[in-house]
């Protein structure tokens, strides 16, 4: 059997799970080079909650950043994660708007995409598999795992079976709570490879303490790619460490190797930027928790709604809200919880608290309950189905959601054209998903450039190429030395 190969997520899911996905393209381009010359299978770079945070805290924009990574470490394959129809939002887009993302995202520099829908909806998934294959990059069909009465291996495996029957190139199994358990994992790698003969990649967080042994057993079942990260952005609601995962894997046949030096020299860069975003970490984050198991929210998530639960002033009731997770979860038809359902359910959780349990009922819930979302793993709760048909004119969707939905890639570049906006592709995608943040971008007063600093001595070898960003709203070309 061969050599199972690391992918990399410290530029994407590893500060998304540790720093409320905070880090900047300045932190990130110095270390890139470094990425780049140890050989992982792929850096995942993009995607996720990454594009709404350059747009909305950042002053950045999210294109340009892929299109630098990808100057600065142009050998490995750059991955993104993809919500399906959800693009990288919280709700469906017609297919003109999800084709044009992807040729966008393509044409910038990413190379694998990662496409997951929250409700493992194939229908969801099948307009973003054909565009990136359109587009001549690698469709990854993602199944995200999770645990439920009606959650099985066998239709776990079904659903392999279908994305293969779409054009996948290989198949993801994404573990986005941590719940996923060592011989569960066997059993899953080994029938998906048996059943569907794609390759299989998993991806897991560290959250309740299992993924090191998940990993192991996956990759003893004969997994092609397990995802790890850099300390400190690594373990705790992230991958685990590649170190850790390297010594885990000491003398197993189908080990690989990866530069120790360079490694450390990755650890140190990052734990500099670590803290530089203490604001945005937090130690209940970095250890392990059991109680995950039960309540499942994502490691992405458990950093970003801590903080949305302070500024409601309701730190105090964070174990409350956690135990009314699996309440919502199971009314809801027992859906996993991955963006942008785990944000969903998280703040309809939030509101039975504060409010009183179906009292105050959110208008994504209202959504996910009539099939806005597309179908649930299983009947909503009828109870609370009553509540949302009491509410006007509700009515289920029935069919494809997307299929209700009319093009808008024509009406999107005559609004940026009527407000003095580029009407390019890029431009129109970021404007259907965060027009307000979009439009800022482009009126934010002009920032002084980054101050220059020595590059890292491990990343000297590399070209002193530059790189064009818009860092606070203003376009300019900067190098490593710049960055760093």
């Amino acid at each position: 059997m061969s050599t199972c190969s690391f992918n990399n997520t410290v530029l994407r899911d590893g500060h998304q799970s540790l720093a409320a996905t905070r880090m900047t393209t300045a932190q990130m381009l110095p270390a890139a080079p470094m990425l780049d010359r140890l050989g992982f299978a792929g850096l995942e770079t993009w995607g996720g909650a990454t594009i709404d945070s350059c747009l909305r805290y950042l002053n950045e924009n999210p294109f340009d950043r892929l299109r630098a990574l990808k100057q600065a470490a142009p050998q490995t394959p750059h991955i993104m994660l993809l919500r399906g129809q959800n693009i990288v939002q919280y709700t469906s887009f017609p297919d003109d708007v999800v084709e044009a993302f992807v040729r966008c995202t393509a044409a910038a520099g990413c190379d694998v995409l990662r496409i997951f829908d929250a409700l493992n909806d194939t229908r969801n998934l099948a307009t973003a598999i054909r565009a990136t294959k359109a587009a001549g990059k690698h469709a990854r069909g993602e199944i995200c795992y999770t645990t439920s009465p009606v959650h099985t291996t066998e239709s776990f495996i079904q659903l392999g079976r279908e994305l293969e029957k779409l054009g996948c190139d290989s198949l993801g199994l994404k573990d986005m709570s941590g719940v996923l358990a060592p011989r569960v994992a066997y059993e899953l790698v080994a029938g998906l490879k048996k059943n569907t003969g794609l390759p299989v990649s998993v991806h897991t967080h560290d959250t309740a303490g299992l993924a090191a042994a998940t990993y192991l057993a996956a990759i003893d079942a004969g997994a092609d790619i397990v995802d790890t990260s850099v300390a400190p952005f690594a373990n705790g609601t992230a991958q685990p460490d590649t170190v850790r995962m390297l010594a885990v894997l000491e003398r197993h046949p189908r080990a690989p190797r990866y530069d120790a030096n360079l490694l450390l020299e990755l650890r140190k860069h990052f734990t500099e930027v670590y803290k530089e975003l203490s604001k945005f970490t937090s130690v209940d984050n970095e250890r392990v928790d059991s109680d995950t198991l039960c309540y499942q929210i994502p490691g992405g998530m458990l950093s970003n709604f801590r903080t949305q639960l302070k500024e409601q002033g309701m730190s105090d009731r964070f174990d409350q809200v956690m135990a009314e997770v699996p309440v919502v979860r199971e009314a809801l038809g027992w859906i996993p919880l991955v963006t942008p359902t785990s944000q969903i359910v998280g703040t309809q959780a939030m509101l039975n608290v504060k409010f009183g349990r179906w009292k105050n009922l959110s208008q994504p819930a209202i959504d996910i309950a009539l099939g806005k979302y597309g179908r649930t793993p299983s009947p909503i709760n009828p109870a609370v189905l009553k509540l949302v048909l009491a509410k006007g004119d509700a009515k289920p969707v029935e069919g494809r959601p997307a299929d209700a939905l009319a093009p808008r890639m024509p009406k999107l570049r005559a609004e940026l054209a009527a407000a003095g906006l580029p009407v390019t592709d890029e431009a129109c995608v970021l404007h259907a998903m965060f027009p307000r943040e979009f439009a800022a971008l482009h009126q934010k007063p002009a920032a002084p450039a980054p101050a220059p600093k020595a590059a890292p001595v491990a990343a000297s070898s590399s070209p002193a190429t530059r790189y064009a960003l818009t860092i606070d709203g203003r376009r300019t070309e900067v190098s490593v030395a710049e960055l760093n």
